[in-house]
């Protein structure tokens, strides 16, 4: 099925070459779209270099200054329904997500046993490499509230390793997506959810990164905290 891969990207120079070619590695049906939100350090004329000799199968749109994860995924995921791509996947550019993994997440939706497919770090154990203590405490801490006030089934509620069929992202209104930090993921999950589409999980090993910075912060976790909040309200009010 063809398959469109989305990658926001900011200040991934180090990274993003090494990604594009491992998703040209991949079976001819995987193409990569790459977000740059005016990376200052060339991630975007990089990857315009390279398209240049897969112009098929990696391709770049650029935006004008940061303007964060989620609006960066709906421009993709807009992107991937007016090309008639059949499947969207989400996959950070920093290699903490292994493009080699994507099969397995495309898998279950070819074998019509899921609609949403996620990446996940925390079914069937921990699978997180390189994280310090504490940043495992809140993920999975955040995992066990966000469940318990939205009650959502899925282990790995803010994972962004992920595959969507073409007709959940038809089916969500893109415009009213608001999130824009890692409670994009929990937002997209739960309307996915409550929409009735079949929602699996597939283990992987999540690698930190090792080159340039984690995009984490406070405003991220707030954000998160409160979005939960919103969403269940919005579900019981008939909103979503």
């Amino acid at each position: 099925m063809k398959t469109l891969v989305v990658t926001p990207t900011y200040n991934e120079a180090d990274n993003i070459g090494h990604v594009i070619s491992l998703v040209l590695a991949l079976p001819a049906s995987f193409h990569l779209l790459v977000v740059d939100d005016g990376s200052p350090d060339g991630t975007g004329d990089l990857v315009a270099r390279l398209a240049k000799s897969h112009p098929d199968r990696i391709h770049l749109l650029r935006r004008a200054g940061k303007q964060g994860l989620g609006t960066a995924y709906i421009a993709g995921f807009r992107f991937a329904l007016e090309h008639d791509y059949e499947l969207v996947c989400e996959m950070d550019a920093d290699l903490s997500h292994n493009p080699n993994d994507l099969p397995r997440l495309t898998a279950p939706i070819e074998a019509d046993t899921a609609d949403v497919v996620i990446g996940s770090r925390y079914v069937d154990g921990v699978r997180i490499m390189n994280w310090p203590l504490s940043r495992l405490i809140l993920s999975y801490s955040a995992g066990i509230y966000t469940r318990t006030i939205t009650r959502m089934k899925i282990q790995d509620v803010t994972a962004g390793f992920k595959c969507f069929r073409r007709t959940v992202l038809e089916a969500i209104d893109l415009g009213q997506v608001r999130s824009n930090g890692y409670s994009f993921q929990i937002e997209m999950n739960y309307i996915a959810w409550k929409k009735g589409f079949r929602i699996s999980e597939v283990p992987i090993v999540f690698t930190e990164r090792t080159e340039g910075r984690s995009k984490m912060s406070k405003a991220i976790v707030r954000e998160a905290t409160w979005k939960v909040w919103e969403l269940r309200l919005r579900s019981l009010f008939g909103r979503l």
